[in-house]
């Protein structure tokens, strides 16, 4: 059981269902109360433990069924389909030539090996339930490509014993040809069904290869060359990344460790016992509370990123509770509530409306920052600053980052451009850079995800 749902877990993850390790877990224990058996209970059991939208219980269900449509391995040999296939196996047996005789009433000849003589009883359930067993000797779970179709056929068909029904074909073709042209029919049909079973296996196993693949590539892809077509995948993989985080830090913070006894405090707290250390007095270090500032820039020159910006922006209210967000071009605006309030694309729609697609003006929005909102920095606060620093020949007002600077703990300047386009038009990036704790090209969704990684991760 335990073998065959960890194939399952690897198949629901290929359809885009996030299953952790302790949801298996909470899946597995599921299952062992309600068994195997009845398969309408198993399907409702696993898509309660592990479904967590709509979405995903859809795409469990499908899998689910594809997955279980062969019927499970099993040790015991079952009889056959019904008493008319039985009545047709040996009507076509008695239709033999005389020499048919020696195989007894419809029963294949002694001798014979265990694979020879199933297909030839046509013991449907035996021959898949066989087909299931040899798919896990073989691995099938392991298969990842289309090309390795052929591998995987030969694998299952040797487990199951290729090799001596070849040997009783050679001694039937020699003893009794009619029977061998039998077996030569039933051995197609094995191989065809076994070429069913490899292929429904790709469908199980290779998306999730093929998945990961397909978002490493768009990991590594730069944010504002993406294509059309690719900005929904875009999207899902920048969930993704927020779905990491939040699952990363969100969780409430383990008990501080004790740290360095405080022997003077502990004995003044056991003056009243003479001494004796009934009450320990422990040191502890200051942990500040985590605070955070972003500022993203959504003028037209960056539309093509800030999208994926203000997705990350939205996860950072998740997984930090005091973040205070702003989006500018030509000025600047809090979006705070709006991404408190609304869901991603909801307020992703909003907050473009408000103040997207402008032309930038970093100096004015600075301007904006220092005038309403300065208030919201302390020594303890880390402000990001998400843009190309692109201010259109304007006055960039460094002076006013500087002062932002001196205000806050860290000021993290996260830009999708290049380096090497960092200085030249009208980039102010160096300027702003003199001013910034740290300095990141974030042009990749997987630049982002560690920049915004490494900042979270100072507050845990």
């Amino acid at each position: 059981m335990r073998e065959n749902l960890h194939r399952f877990f690897r198949a629901a993850r290929g359809v885009g269902v996030h299953v952790s390790p302790a949801e298996s877990i909470d899946a597995m224990r599921a299952v062992s109360q309600v068994g195997f058996s009845d398969r309408t209970i198993l399907r409702d059991a696993l898509l309660l433990t592990l479904a967590k939208s709509q979405d995903e219980k859809l795409a469990l269900g499908d899998c689910f069924d594809l997955f279980f449509s062969q019927p499970e391995p099993r040790q015991d040999q079952p009889e056959a389909d019904s008493n008319d296939d039985a009545s047709q196996d040996a009507a076509d047996q008695s239709s033999q030539s005389g020499s048919a005789g020696e195989a007894g009433e419809g029963q294949p000849p002694e001798g014979l090996g265990p694979l020879a003589q199933m297909l030839l009883s046509q013991d449907r359930n035996a021959i898949q339930a066989a087909i299931a067993s040899a798919s896990g000797a073989a691995s099938l779970s392991d298969i990842r490509y289309s090309t390795q179709r052929g591998i995987f056929s030969s694998r299952i068909l040797d487990a199951m014993g290729l090799q001596r029904l070849r040997d009783d074909l050679d001694q039937l073709t020699a003893t009794n040809p009619s029977l061998a042209e039998r077996l030569r029919g039933a051995l197609d049909a094995l191989r065809e069904a076994v070429r069913d079973t490899v292929s429904q296996g790709l469908a199980l196993y290779a998306r999730e290869e093929a998945e990961n693949l397909r978002n490493e590539i768009l990991r590594n892809a730069p944010l504002a060359r993406i294509e059309r077509r690719q900005v929904a995948e875009m999207r899902a993989l920048i969930r993704q990344i927020a779905r990491r985080l939040r699952e990363r830090y969100s969780k409430p913070r383990k008990r501080q460790r004790r740290g360095h006894l405080d022997v003077r405090r502990t004995l003044r707290r056991n003056a009243a016992w003479g001494g004796v250390p009934f009450l320990t007095a422990w040191k502890r270090k200051h942990r500040d509370r985590p605070k955070i500032v972003a500022l993203c820039d959504v003028s037209g020159s960056v539309a093509q990123v800030s999208d994926f910006f203000l997705l990350l922006i939205h996860s950072l209210h998740e997984v930090v509770d005091d973040v205070h967000s702003f989006a500018f071009s030509s000025h600047l605006i809090e979006v705070s509530e709006i991404l408190k309030k609304k869901s991603p694309e909801e307020a992703m729609a909003e907050i473009m409306s408000k103040v997207g697609f402008g032309s930038s003006d970093y100096g004015s929005s600075l301007v904006d920052f220092e005038k309403d909102f300065m208030s919201t920095l302390t020594p303890q606060t880390t402000v990001i600053v998400l843009g190309d620093a692109r201010s259109n020949n304007l006055d960039p007002r460094a002076d006013i980052l500087r002062r932002i600077s001196e205000r806050s703990k860290r000021l993290v300047w996260l830009n999708p451009e290049g380096r090497l386009a960092w200085g030249f038009g009208d980039s102010e990036m160096p300027r702003y850079g003199t001013f910034c704790t740290v300095v990141r090209q974030c042009a990749t969704a997987q630049q982002l995800e560690r920049a915004v990684s490494d900042i979270v991760a100072t507050y845990q």
